[in-house]
């Protein structure tokens, strides 16, 4: 495969609050870290060859978080790549505790959102974060509150654009009452449509969705992914891209990997066009697993 072929700008641009433009296939760096989302990578040279393979790849949007290590994602993206390229957009996320591995616990207080973005800026390097996101609504802290934190911090000119994950349109439309809303990150793929109803709400408001876990899993989605990769030629997480890149243009898949090889496949899939009947076909796959 050659450079021209592998290229995140393949998928097309989209707009992040009418003021960046992103390629539409960005990266998550989630997976850079340790077991369990947990402490430094096995290989550390490997995971920061990733992420300056993903730049040469046109990859212009990295998605990142402060619990992902915790703070050891992040790091990463900085040794990697600074002083990063023109056009090149982080956006990291606050909003959970890690007292280990695989374990998460909710702090979105206004104290320490403050703290996670302060501790982003220093471990990214950055004098403003371009995109910050609520990770997740946090049960016992009011969810407005949450939101003026950021609104103050955008104010304060520590974050540039406002965004959130794992939300309900409900949520998103009491934020947005609040601060402008650029983005939403939440579970979403061909097999698992939960959320249909925010990725059609962002689109008719102009909100990028991105989504995670993009391949979805079960038998029956297997099979029926199988199959359409193999008419295609390609990979199954191949076709599961295109899918997502076909089902909205506001849509902004962020597949990760720790593995360069698996990376190039992960940005082929921009090239890659659906036709009708294999989207059609892909799009009824929650409804073949339900009736088994």
């Amino acid at each position: 495969m050659n450079r021209k072929e592998c290229s995140a700008s393949l998928a097309g641009d989209i707009s992040l609050g009418g003021e960046i433009s992103v390629h539409r296939l960005g990266f998550g760096a989630m997976r850079l870290t340790g077991e369990g989302i947990w402490g430094p990578p096995k290989d550390r040279k490997a995971a920061l060859a990733v992420l300056r393979r993903a730049v040469e790849f046109d990859i212009n949007f990295i998605d990142t978080a402060d619990s992902y290590g915790p703070h050891v994602s992040e790091e990463l993206i900085a040794e990697a790549l600074f002083p990063y390229p023109a056009g090149l957009v982080i956006a990291t996320k606050g909003g959970w505790n890690r007292p280990g591995p695989n374990q998460w616990t909710h702090d979105a207080t206004p104290a320490h959102l403050r703290e996670a973005v302060e501790g982003s800026l220093k471990r990214l390097r950055l004098d403003r974060i371009d995109v910050y996101q609520l990770h997740i609504p946090d049960p016992v802290v009011p969810f407005e509150a949450s939101v003026e934190t950021l609104a103050q911090l955008r104010n304060e000119g520590k974050i540039r654009l406002v965004a959130l994950s794992n939300v309900t349109q409900e949520h998103i439309e009491r934020a947005r009452k609040i601060v402008p809303i650029v983005s939403v990150q939440n579970r979403y793929s061909f097999a698992d449509r939960e959320w249909d109803y925010v990725v059609d709400y962002c689109e008719r408001n102009a909100i990028a969705f991105i989504p995670w876990f993009p391949l979805g899993a079960g038998k029956v989605a297997g099979e029926v992914l199988d199959r359409i990769a193999r008419a295609h030629s390609a990979s199954p997480t191949q076709i599961a891209l295109a899918w997502l890149l076909h089902r909205s243009p506001m849509m902004l898949p962020i597949p990760g990997t720790s593995s360069i090889e698996h990376l190039e496949q992960n940005v082929a899939a921009a090239s890659l066009r659906l036709i009708g009947e294999d989207y059609q076909t892909l799009s009824r796959v929650p409804e073949l697993v339900a009736s088994r």
